[in-house]
């Protein structure tokens, strides 16, 4: 029986990965880093730990990857988190899987402070029982670490009881280290292949399609 469900963030509820793209665009930019917006949009799911390595030479990362990451934050913050804006139909979401009994989950790469202005813009605060943030892991996806940070903040439920909801293959590859199954969303850009091929059980469009679909998902399995 289905007794929680763990919600990616950015491209999974909030339609927010392109506008994280140019941020990171932009603050390599302003240190003097080319890099392609495509080739960066692919990187995003994960936290600037396992983000900025892809781009940066490993002596310049040691020197000023502290510094790039807060310049990304702040720019983000201050440029692009006013157009953030949820996919339709999250918060129905939520409803419904509350009042099938199920805890619901937040597990970001981002930060507990964005985490925390995620849940605001997507009017979900008072529905989510437990949220985990870069700051409760060593280590971002697609390392477990804040999977495995969320499962320890439920306490006694079993991990076969648990499904993870995400955008990403980064998400479907951490779930899969920490032990639990996942469910994929097209809505964050990743082509259904890629997804199905890091192990994603079932895909949906969005939340909507998901909710649309409920009663027949792996959500309702009793």
């Amino acid at each position: 029986m289905m007794r929680a469900v763990i919600f990616d963030i950015d491209g999974t509820l909030l339609d927010s990965v392109d506008l994280h793209g140019r941020a990171w665009v932009e603050a390599f930019a302003h240190f003097g880093v080319e890099t392609d917006q495509t080739e960066v949009r692919r990187q995003i799911g994960k936290g600037g730990d396992e983000l900025m390595p892809v781009f940066l030479p490993r002596e310049r990362l040691a020197r000023e990857g502290g510094a790039i990451e807060s310049y990304r934050s702040d720019l983000f913050k201050r440029k692009y988190l006013s157009e953030v804006r949820p996919f339709p139909a999250v918060r129905p979401l939520f409803e419904r899987i509350r009042v099938g009994g199920l805890k619901i989950a937040l597990a970001s790469s981002g930060k507990r402070a964005e985490v925390e202005r995620y849940q605001e813009i997507l009017q979900i605060g008072d529905l989510v029982d437990v949220a985990t943030s870069s700051d409760d892991a060593d280590r971002s996806k697609p390392h477990p670490d804040i999977f495995e940070a969320a499962v320890k903040k439920f306490g006694g439920i079993d991990k076969d009881a648990m499904i993870v909801v995400g955008d990403t293959p980064y998400d479907a590859e951490a779930a899969g280290k920490a032990g639990l199954r996942t469910i994929g969303m097209l809505c964050g850009g990743f082509p259904e292949a890629e997804l199905s091929a890091a192990g994603c059980v079932k895909i949906y469009r969005d939340p909507q399609d998901l909710l649309d679909g409920f009663d027949d998902s792996l959500l309702a399995s009793t």
